[in-house]
């Protein structure tokens, strides 16, 4: 694609590799309007236990964001972030309960990721529980080793015998035992 072409739209060039079955009264959008409240609404209905936040500071943040409406109101949401550089990291997918096993959440990464590579990123990064294996691959997404840290776990712990952060040999490095 040169400067002058114009970007697909993300429902028109996103092949989802599944069949979709979304009424063309669902408008997927790149970018579009959003507020903390619409999030919050479609937040509460899509997860158990979800209290309001303040979603300014994220959409600030955004390298790009992925909505779905259904006359006006918001069906589905993804949130990518970026490092700056070739990596963006895919968050908060949630499609509302009423609109699932249709293809939209599919859709909804499908279209984040073509627009994060339209904006330079070269890896999208997810992070997911096993039970959404089959999900994050009908999107395109292979497994990878991963680490994950629980900060709120560093405050809780204040004794350097099991300080997380204290480097100790680890069986099996293979950059061998760390010398202090």
């Amino acid at each position: 694609m040169t400067g002058a072409e114009p970007a697909p739209s993300p429902t028109s060039e996103v092949d989802t590799g599944v069949d979709v079955d979304l009424d063309l009264d669902v408008d997927v959008e790149v970018d579009g309007s959003l507020t903390g409240d619409e999030l919050n609404t479609l937040f509460h209905a899509a997860w158990p236990g979800h209290r309001d936040t303040d979603f300014g500071p994220v959409l600030a943040r955004s390298l790009l964001r992925v909505t779905a409406r259904r006359a006006g109101r918001l069906v589905g949401y993804v949130n990518v972030v970026g490092d700056g550089g070739v990596h963006a990291f895919l968050l908060d997918t949630t499609v509302h309960p009423e609109e699932r096993r249709r293809g939209l959440g599919v859709t909804l990464v499908r279209a984040a990721a073509e627009a994060a590579r339209e904006r330079g990123a070269d890896w999208l990064h997810v992070d997911y529980e096993p039970h959404l294996t089959a999900f994050h691959e009908r999107c395109g997404f292979r497994p990878t080793a991963a680490g994950l840290m629980a900060l709120g776990d560093l405050a809780k712990d204040d004794s350097a015998k099991d300080d997380p952060m204290q480097e100790r040999p680890v069986k099996d490095d293979p950059d061998g035992p760390r010398d202090g």
